[in-house]
């Protein structure tokens, strides 16, 4: 009987498989489909002001920073494919808050869980990162962290991309109503109806509403999500954060003193369908930044989950005209 190896289709087809078994598999491919952008993201942990950090870093420590910060109710989670598209050309940072994500939850008796404290924790982060110059992506709870940090440092803010993330009165429309209530009116009864947002039906909704795809947007987000906000004490945690929240609202005018004062390099990618921070919250930004690139995106809150390849291109790209 004649042996299978014999036929050379067969030996061609052991030989190629035998061939690329030897080869290294990469960690993560960029979105560019470039052979040479393979990205490894680390996940650390740091101490900072007491408080164990958790962040995930990618790219190389020479290259430009961008600073990315999460926002409501996720983590560092939501830039997981961001890293791996940028991470061959920039360095990537995107640490979770207290009580977010793989962070450390201090007791509230321990903690000020405030957007000032927060804030706070960014910069000792940045601090122990020895990072000087960054750009930031911010969104949702990432804008009042992150525009903090910019109005107390500009000469270190080489950019902004600002994905859903609120500067202006006008981006506080209907999904704020319930909430402006319990600023006004700080009573359990007020707050209760607020703990459906980080409910998982509420979870899931923040991830699909004004998406074109549902089936591009994974229930991973929510269950991963859930993690840290079924421990002890975070439903207060949230609530705490929700009423702290009014505190953001008064420094809108200092913050768009710094967009004009200091005019940095701004990349809107922003969610238009989203019902958090809508459309209405972008437009105000070119009232008074010069150098303002503007994409409004056919997407949710999430945008990055069914438009990441999008928003990493534009992004790219924008870094490097800043560059000429």
């Amino acid at each position: 009987m004649k042996s299978q190896t014999s036929n050379p289709v067969i030996r061609f087809l052991i030989a190629f498989v035998l061939f690329i078994g030897i080869l290294p598999l990469p960690f993560a491919k960029a979105a560019n489909g470039s052979t040479g952008n393979e990205v490894a993201i680390q996940h650390k942990t740091v101490e900072v002001n007491g408080v164990d950090i958790f962040y995930r870093e990618a790219g190389s420590k020479d290259a430009p920073t961008i600073l990315l910060l999460h926002g409501y109710p996720t983590s560092s989670h939501m830039f997981r494919n961001l890293m791996v598209d940028l991470g061959d050309e920039y360095h990537l940072l995107a640490p979770d808050y207290p009580g977010f994500g793989r962070s450390e939850q201090p007791a509230m008796a321990d903690f000020e869980y405030t957007f000032e404290n927060m804030a706070k924790i960014v910069e000792g982060f940045l601090e122990k990162m020895e990072v000087e110059k960054f750009s930031i992506y911010l969104m949702d709870y990432g804008a009042p962290i992150g525009y903090r940090i910019a109005h107390k440092y500009p000469e270190r803010v080489e950019a902004l991309i600002v994905q859903n993330g609120n500067a202006y009165d006008e981006g506080l429309r209907d999904f704020w109503i319930p909430i402006k209530k319990y600023w006004n009116d700080y009573t359990p009864e007020n707050g209760k109806p607020l703990e459906g947002f980080h409910a998982p039906d509420g979870l899931k909704w923040q991830y699909t509403h004004g998406v074109q795809n549902q089936a591009l947007i994974s229930p991973d987000n929510w269950e991963i999500d859930l993690r840290h906000l079924t421990r002890p004490e975070n439903n207060e945690i949230q609530l705490a954060l929700f009423y702290d929240y009014r505190t953001n609202v008064p420094l809108y005018p200092a913050w768009q003193d710094y967009f004009r004062k200091y005019q940095p390099p701004t990349l809107i990618v922003w969610g238009k369908n989203d019902f958090i921070f809508p459309a209405e919250g972008a437009f105000p930004y070119k009232r008074d930044l010069k150098n303002v690139e503007f994409h409004l995106l056919d997407t949710g809150h999430f945008a990055l989950e069914e438009k990441g390849v999008e928003i990493a291109s534009y992004i790219r790209q924008f870094l490097k005209k800043q560059k000429n």
